[in-house]
């Protein structure tokens, strides 16, 4: 194939990519605590494809690269629900969650009491204070959480919520719509300087309409790219057909 064709190939498979984050950004539009995603490119300089028809700098091939995907930590909306069991994070810090696939952390604070008693998450994981699960005892009524994350009945403490936050944010990944997991290289700190507010959630950081005209965007560049392969593949067919022709 062309270079020019080969290059067009690279957008156009950089783009798709750059569709569905932007498809799942907009289907999380209400998902509490989502993190809206971004798509960082980068240019890939081919280490020995040249284009000799033309000099200096030129000859140099350049393609699409998909170089990573950037987390937009930003704080959203803040929505009242009264619901007693809910909290938003007031800080840069995540609560702490305990799943089936080991610790993992989120701001979707949208939580329940399960039969067991915990303290647990709208998909059953259990929330983890600073003692292990929060546990709620049969008659336990009128449930506070302050803003240090201590949650409490008229009897006592139950516990208090787990707070971390992260050097570097951005190695955190992705496991779920609204949890994220640590690597290796990434470990959790106590969070300082940071507040719970009961009764309240945080929703998605999606910016809906900027989403959606990004999409509209990402969408005409494919198909203009889309256009110019095609025609690019039609001028060398007929080129192939008119040195074909034999002379009558």
């Amino acid at each position: 194939m062309e270079n020019a064709l080969l290059i067009g190939l690279s957008r156009q498979m950089s783009l798709r990519r750059e569709l569905d984050v932007v498809a799942n950004n907009v289907a999380n539009i209400n998902t509490t605590g989502f993190k809206s995603d971004t798509v960082v490119f980068e240019e890939h300089l081919m280490p020995v494809a040249r284009h000799d028809h033309f000099t200096g700098r030129d000859r140099r091939l350049s393609y699409v690269q998909d170089r990573s995907t950037w987390h937009d930590m930003g704080q959203g909306p803040i929505k009242q629900t009264n619901n007693p069991l809910d909290v938003s994070v007031d800080g840069n810090a995540f609560l702490v969650v305990d799943t089936p696939r080991g610790e993992r952390y989120t701001r979707n604070g949208s939580f329940q009491i399960n039969p067991q008693g915990e303290l647990v998450t709208s998909e059953g994981y259990r929330v983890l204070g600073d003692g292990g699960p929060v546990q709620f005892q049969n008659n336990d009524r009128d449930i506070t959480i302050a803003r240090d994350g201590t949650v409490s009945v008229p009897e006592g403490a139950r516990g208090r919520l787990r707070l971390v936050t992260f050097a570097n944010a951005q190695l955190l990944q992705k496991d779920g719509s609204s949890t994220f997991a640590a690597p290796a290289n990434a470990q959790p700190q106590a969070a300082e300087l940071v507040h719970v507010i009961q009764g309240t959630v945080e929703q998605s950081n999606v910016r809906g309409v900027v989403e959606m005209t990004r999409m509209v965007e990402v969408t005409r560049s494919y198909t203009q790219i889309a256009t110019l392969l095609q025609q690019q593949g039609d001028l060398r067919r007929s080129a192939i057909e008119r040195l074909a022709e034999v002379p009558a």
